[in-house]
């Protein structure tokens, strides 16, 4: 057994950091086709190895995850803006605050927010006419964050609040993007980029408290002026979860903002993406939109989308698990081995850094026929039959998986099944260019212009 998996050779002290932060899907991509299921190397202060085997990767996720927590990166800035929310925290903190959310996410209240979801798409078709020209990524995002708000806080958010939550993502998302030489700069240090971050963090929890300003305002226990669920009479949305927490002494003022920073950036962002993508990749397969329009008319005949359609939208949900593998808005995940451990016929060091990039396995094409193709049929079952099902994991897997994927592919289903009867959408830029930060962006505008049907 060879003591040290393969990898590209780094440069003193940066290791391969500048190599990561040029292009980093170019970087994964390179290094999963050099040297296959496990590649070594540096990106910061502890040793790294990138994981493309599906089976690895279950084990890490499935199989054994109590060996491989989440990683502590060493970057004290998204502590800073996540703190102990359910995507960072680990342990007894993580169970608890894991168990209490669940009742917002239970299938039965998701399928119940469909119409919600319709309606709040129908407003924003409504404002779009032919001929216009959007940055669909923007549209999206708008019409997300109003989703995610009240289906999980109970309440509306105000045009104003959306655009203070907009223009802050940009300098949030600047301080996640790969950089060699961050790590040598600490998180105090007076730096323009350290004051926007802060300032943005600043703003997003001003928005935070007027939600829950707004919340209590409204009631969230019984009897309260926002739907309740039947059994209980009372709101399950996540935020009136946290709020009866709290007058019970289970939650402190800081867990309550971490829980609400965490679902108001991840609960909108990642499905905004996975619209985007999904528009840019209809827009330059005709054949493929046509089938997609061809399902619509089909099931719906002109009628809005309701969330017992979506289970006949069988095409519909293809065109979304593609997209999804060739642009998975979480384009890595990381873990770390608490102990010595084989993987991929290397020895593993205690204390070693896991890189699990859904960006470099879902574009393989070890597992993939023709991997660059954008092909939904690529997910009939007789297609997908014999693919290892950690080929793709755009949820991540296991425990920790995604708690809001279920709703996030109802909205997804839903948005795009409510605008594609409407409107065409034409892509007007480029090629798509990437960047990396938290998630997965375009690196400019993604220009349409709107075509009626």
């Amino acid at each position: 057994m060879s003591i040290r998996p393969p990898g590209p050779q780094g440069v003193p002290l940066f290791g391969n950091g500048q190599q990561y932060a040029d292009d980093p899907f170019d970087f994964m991509t390179a290094c999963e086709e050099a040297y296959g299921d496990i590649v070594a190397f540096d990106l910061g202060p502890i040793p790294l190895y990138m994981l493309t085997n599906p089976a690895d990767i279950e084990r890490v996720l499935v199989t054994e995850p109590e060996r491989f927590p989440k990683l502590d990166i060493g970057d004290d800035a998204i502590y800073d803006l996540l703190g102990d929310g359910l995507l960072m925290s680990e342990g007894e903190t993580w169970q608890q605050q894991r168990e209490l959310a669940n009742p917002a996410f239970h299938g039965r209240r998701i399928r119940t927010l469909g119409d919600m979801m319709v309606e709040h798409t129908e407003s924003t078709v409504a404002d779009w006419q032919a001929g216009d020209r959007l940055d669909i990524q923007i549209e999206m995002a708008r019409l997300t964050v109003r989703i995610i708000v009240t289906a999980m806080f109970g309440t509306d958010i105000s045009d104003e609040r959306i655009r203070t939550v907009q223009e802050n993502l940009e300098p949030l998302g600047a301080r996640f993007e790969p950089s060699p030489f961050r790590r040598l700069i600490p998180d105090w240090a007076p730096t323009p980029e350290n004051r926007e971050f802060r300032a943005a963090i600043a703003d997003l929890e001003s928005v935070i408290d007027d939600i829950v300003a707004d919340r209590q305002r409204t009631g969230y226990g019984p009897g309260a002026e926002t739907p309740v669920d039947a059994d209980t009479d009372e709101p399950m949305d996540l935020l009136s979860l946290l709020l009866r927490a709290k007058d019970r002494g289970e939650q402190t003022d800081r867990q309550l903002r971490d829980e609400m920073m965490t679902m108001l950036l991840a609960g909108h962002d990642t499905t905004a993406l996975t619209l985007t993508y999904t528009w840019y990749l209809l827009s330059q397969h005709p054949e493929v939109e046509r089938r997609l329009h061809d399902e619509l008319d089909s099931v719906l005949d002109g009628a809005s989308p309701t969330a017992s359609d979506v289970r006949q939208l069988e095409y519909t949900e293809q065109v979304l698990k593609e997209a999804m593998r060739l642009y998975p808005p979480v384009y890595s995940l990381f873990r770390e081995a608490t102990t010595d451990v084989k993987l991929g016929g290397y020895r593993i060091p205690a204390g070693s850094g896991l890189m699990l990039p859904q960006w470099a396995v879902h574009r393989s094409p070890r597992w993939y026929d023709d991997p660059e193709t954008f092909d939904p049929d690529r997910w009939t079952p007789e297609r997908a039959a014999d693919r290892h099902r950690f080929a793709y994991f755009p949820f991540g897997g296991g425990p920790r998986h995604c708690i809001g994927k279920q709703f996030s592919m109802l909205e997804a289903k839903l948005i795009l099944a409510t605008v594609a009867q409407e409107y065409r959408l034409d892509y007007l830029g480029d090629a798509l260019d990437l960047r990396g930060s938290l998630t997965m962006h375009p690196k400019e505008p993604v220009a349409m212009r709107l075509e009626s049907r």
